[in-house]
């Protein structure tokens, strides 16, 4: 296969405008890599393109699966890989757009395959992340100290996923990249921009965007999810996203 294009980057630093700019020159296709826009009902929140910002550019993987239904980022690769061959097989250029975060590097180096759930575990870090975070953060960065600077102290789920392993593996999440990264088959070969941009004018940015997405009906989207999470009597791990997350607590 040969090697993929990949735009990734930080909230609001302009990849789906370059992406789509390149899906017009090349014939191509967009394949999301974000976490929560594949998710149904949350499309403001996650800040997903309009139609009319898709300008008729065909978009996969955003808004079809159900916010009750969880996705792992070893599963979301796979996703990933079979959109892939999906678009080559049309005579498409797939352009894989999104941040350079778990998913990525799950697609470039294979992620936790051959670990071990375990609930009772995981709900025990669960509650301690929600007693204290920064504990849980002390800890992954003792154990990996590699790892624990590339996650966010409220990422709750990456955080307890990545003790959860090392719990019930005794391998680090390093470790276990490492063992998958060489395996034939299992990864993309990408070539991939990273777009940056000066901090500052960036953090700017993303405050335009919260504004903009609050005035476009945010609040009343969580309102909704939660409604539809109450009726359904199932948790929506969706809900638990940066965003969402504080606007249900606010």
């Amino acid at each position: 296969m040969k090697n993929i294009l990949a735009i990734v980057g930080p909230t609001a630093v302009g990849k789906t405008s370059i992406a789509l700019g390149i899906a017009k020159e090349l014939n191509g296709e967009i394949i999301g890599l974000d976490s929560r826009q594949i998710y149904k009902g949350m499309a403001i929140g996650t800040a997903q393109p309009t139609e009319e910002e898709m300008d008729g550019i065909r978009h996969h993987l955003m808004s079809f699966r159900e916010p009750s239904d969880p996705v792992s980022a070893g599963e979301y690769a796979k996703l990933v890989k079979a959109k892939v061959k999906e678009i080559q097989s049309h005579k498409k250029y797939p352009i894989i757009c999104g941040g350079a975060g778990l998913y990525y590097r799950a697609l470039t180096k294979g992620i936790f395959e051959g670990s071990i759930s375990d609930l009772s575990t995981r709900e025990r870090l669960e509650k301690k992340y929600e007693e204290n975070p920064e504990v849980l953060l002390h800890k992954l960065k003792s154990i990996d100290s590699k790892y624990g600077e590339i996650v966010h102290i409220n990422n709750k789920k990456r955080l307890v996923r990545a003790l959860e392993i090392y719990e019930t593996t005794g391998k680090t999440p390093s470790e276990h990249y490492k063992l998958q990264e060489n395996s034939p088959g299992k990864t993309l070969r990408l070539c991939t921009d990273f777009l940056m941009m000066d901090r500052e004018i960036l953090n700017k940015k993303i405050e335009k965007r919260t504004e903009e997405m609050l005035a476009s009906g945010w609040i009343d989207e969580v309102k909704l999810l939660v409604h539809k999470q109450a009726e359904s009597g199932k948790p929506f791990p969706a809900l638990d996203s940066i965003g969402y997350r504080e606007i249900q607590a606010f």
